[in-house]
């Protein structure tokens, strides 16, 4: 079982930054591979990024390519995601979810079995 907490959502003006930071509780976060996902009102849950259990391999949606960028602390059982560059079209309630395959390019929603309660990400223009 694992237990996810997001944080670090906000409001920022484009061409900013955010941290958004996921807190995991729970002895199998080290060896899972962990995953951002973002859904905008409407829309359908739409992939960011994947880190995998080491933190050694990331995967990222074109959208954030060069401006999001996902990494880990095993130590902290927490995971995170830096935005930078942001932009209007990146607003969106952003989740955390934790999957077990080592595959890194999974990026449906069905490959993660847990998931956070997510976090708004506002950007204005």
């Amino acid at each position: 079982q694992v237990q996810l907490v997001e944080s670090g959502g906000g409001l920022v003006q484009a061409g900013g930054s955010l941290r958004l930071s996921c807190a995991a509780s729970g002895p199998t976060f080290s060896s899972r591979a962990m995953g951002w996902f973002r859904q905008a009102p409407g829309k359908e849950r739409k992939f960011v990024a994947r880190i995998n259990w080491s933190g050694e391999t990331t995967y990222y949606a074109d959208s954030v390519k060069g401006r999001f960028t996902i990494s880990r602390d095993n130590g902290k059982n927490m995971a995170y995601l830096q935005m930078n560059s942001l932009k209007p079209e990146d607003t969106a309630v952003y989740y955390c979810a934790a999957g077990s395959s080592a595959n890194i390019y999974i990026t449906t929603p069905r490959g993660y079995d847990y998931w956070g309660q997510g976090t708004q990400v506002t950007v204005n223009s």
